[in-house]
């Protein structure tokens, strides 16, 4: 939600009687909203990971893991091909499992050099438990292999792409490279590859991005356009609010949005607040009950006033967009404990003065007969210790003093006033969010489905729980 929700009071620009509506509603209520439809990917049968390949694995990422390495595998098959690119590799949980579960040959490609150490070292214990188990069916396998570089346009992926066999030639089969090297990546790896220029040395392959990062998705279709040796892509992109808009960054640079003819023609223009609403997780929220429900909106609450105090203190800073990162976790955690504390010192005093089961019981479960009015006051005084942790938080990650004559106190008053309208407001706000992801995810399809020269065959299809995995929706694009 905007931070200056409340200084610029956005919620008048929706329907009066809209909001009067949603005032009336519990939080938990207001939390089914945003949801969107759950589908399935049709016909997917998802292998178990066993415990080895699985280490490490949160159940999110084994969740993704496992379903994604299963299309993979049975879009690879279908057009012929034996080798991934896997674009964004992180850790290389998913190039292990493509090569030592479903046996194909792997590269994973991951800016970071650290990750692509952490991936070699898990390979080599993994290939030892397969090797120990003495399978003759996969005698020969090999382990994935990486690159470590920034990929920054489809010429350096097709590059890496087209050199795809010669690597596996190589004696060494890991190349590492510092993302900060200015060389150009083409050179480098025709350095490496004493083979690379080979015309007749071709290999077909399929590109993989398990939420690749921001202009990363968009790189991946336009190197599976004019590379001819990538047969399939499966792009699951992530992180919209990094990917650059045209008309909103300037340069002559191939923009992340909009990419389509389509999307060009119609003038279509989102900024970043609506990028950052397309990353929404609307089915995360309804499973968040009340209590976590009105906590989350408190956050927001905070967020909103803290601008209010960098308007105050420090108007400078706002023209710079300043981030201070995600505060809530923490936020939640401390709610959450402070409550559990709270209700067993009530709960031990009601037991000292001898109070009756029955009322124990009831104060435990959230309905004891303590007078609402104090609850309310101290319920008030709470929060407004939360938001002054939150604001001296914020000011820390931004580098910035507290300033002396500060007025928390006369800040949070003004902000409170208005506090009932940020659920409400969120809700039809997060309401959009699918929508403009949608718009993200077609002009994509929409790219593809435009490119008259070769026949490809488009679809987009969510393979994941998007209670687990909001980013949830996955572009396959085929050539024949």
């Amino acid at each position: 939600m905007p931070t200056s929700s409340i200084s610029s009071r956005l919620w008048e620009a929706v329907d009066k009687e809209w909001m009067d509506c949603l005032r009336k509603e519990p939080a938990d209520k207001l939390l089914q909203i945003p949801s969107g439809v759950v589908q399935a990917f049709p016909g997917l049968r998802v292998a178990p990971l066993n415990s080895v390949l699985a280490q490490g694995m949160n159940q999110k990422k084994k969740h993704e893991i496992q379903a994604l390495a299963g299309v993979i595998d049975s879009i690879a098959r279908r057009v012929g091909s034996h080798k991934i690119v896997d674009v964004g590799s992180g850790q290389g949980y998913l190039a292990q499992v493509l090569s030592f579960e479903h046996e194909l040959s792997v590269i994973a490609i991951d800016a970071s050099s650290h990750h692509g150490s952490i991936t070699d070292a898990r390979a080599k214990r993994i290939e030892k438990y397969y090797a120990a188990k003495k399978c003759k069916s996969r005698s020969g396998f090999c382990i994935p292999k990486t690159v470590t570089c920034r990929v920054l346009s489809p010429a350096m992926l097709k590059d890496i792409s087209s050199s795809l066999r010669q690597v596996d030639e190589m004696e060494n089969p890991t190349i590492f490279r510092d993302n900060t090297d200015s060389k150009p990546l083409a050179g480098d790896l025709a350095s490496e590859c004493p083979y690379s220029s080979k015309a007749d040395d071709k290999s077909t392959m399929v590109l993989a991005g398990l939420h690749a990062c921001g202009d990363l998705s968009v790189t991946m279709l336009r190197t599976f356009m004019e590379c001819d040796e990538v047969k399939a892509v499966i792009s699951i992109g992530c992180c919209y609010n990094l990917l650059s808009e045209e008309g909103i960054k300037e340069g002559d640079c191939q923009f992340g949005f909009p990419v389509s003819r389509g999307a060009k023609s119609a003038n279509l223009q989102l900024g970043k607040n609506a990028r950052d609403l397309a990353c929404q997780s609307a089915e995360r929220w309804r499973g968040l009950g009340e209590a976590a429900g009105l906590h989350n909106f408190e956050l927001h609450t905070f967020r909103a006033a803290f601008q209010m105090v960098l308007f105050q203190c420090y108007p400078e800073i706002i023209t710079r967009s300043p981030a201070i990162g995600r505060q809530g976790k923490a936020f939640r955690r401390q709610h959450h404990r402070r409550i559990l504390e709270c209700n067993a010192d009530m709960a031990q005093t009601f037991s000292q003065n001898c109070c009756s089961t029955y009322a124990k019981d009831a104060l435990l479960n959230e309905h004891s007969s303590y007078p609402k009015s104090a609850n309310k006051e101290a319920n008030s005084a709470d929060r407004y210790s939360m938001f002054v942790k939150f604001c001296k938080s914020g000011l820390g990650r931004l580098g910035l003093c507290v300033p002396q004559d500060i007025e928390f106190s006369r800040l949070w008053e003004e902000a409170e006033e208005f506090s009932g309208l940020v659920g409400p407001y969120w809700t039809l706000r997060a309401a959009l969010g699918p929508v403009l992801e949608t718009i993200l995810l077609l002009d994509r399809l929409l790219f593809l489905q435009e490119q008259g020269n070769v026949l490809i065959q488009t679809v987009l299809l969510p393979i994941f729980d998007p209670v687990l995995s909001p980013r949830n929706v996955a572009l396959i694009a085929e050539k024949f």
